[in-house]
């Protein structure tokens, strides 16, 4: 699997409103300037991750995007499934009968995707969460964050 721009900027983001004080909307300049992410862009991946229920949008002055669950209610898996990532193998290789190598080689790479596949439906927002603030306190910061 290779993680591309697109998922890379929806994790970010998520993050991101996960890490908001008590849940508070966050506006998409905002989101953006914090993340370095292109606007126009991030407003694209947040609504679709709307339309997936993962995040709310709340209009007026004070709106913007927060998330619609906790973020121990939102998985990797998810918020990449939401963007169009996909989680499949990259070849569809079926390997001939008489190559002992290939169904072995084949098998392999079948659990191993399977084993990312649970991983990413496994690690949750709340995890992710975790390690900035820890990765944070370990730097000595209090607030300021980017993925």
């Amino acid at each position: 699997m290779k993680l591309t721009t697109r998922g890379h900027y929806s994790v970010k983001a998520l993050l991101d409103l996960s890490l908001q004080p008590k849940n508070k909307p966050a506006s998409v300049k905002a989101i953006a300037q914090r993340q370095d992410i292109p606007a126009p862009y991030l407003e694209k991946l947040l609504i679709e991750m709307r339309r997936a229920g993962l995040v709310e949008s709340m209009r007026g002055v004070q709106g913007g995007y927060k998330l619609a669950r906790s973020p121990a209610q939102i998985s990797l898996g998810q918020i990449l499934e939401s963007v169009g990532e996909t989680i499949k193998p990259l070849r569809h290789h079926m390997p001939t009968p008489t190559q002992a190598e290939d169904w072995v080689t084949f098998t392999l790479w079948q659990r191993l995707h399977q084993k990312l596949k649970e991983a990413l439906y496994t690690i949750t927002l709340a995890d992710l969460y975790y390690d900035a603030r820890s990765w944070q306190a370990a730097q000595g910061e209090a607030t300021s964050f980017v993925v």
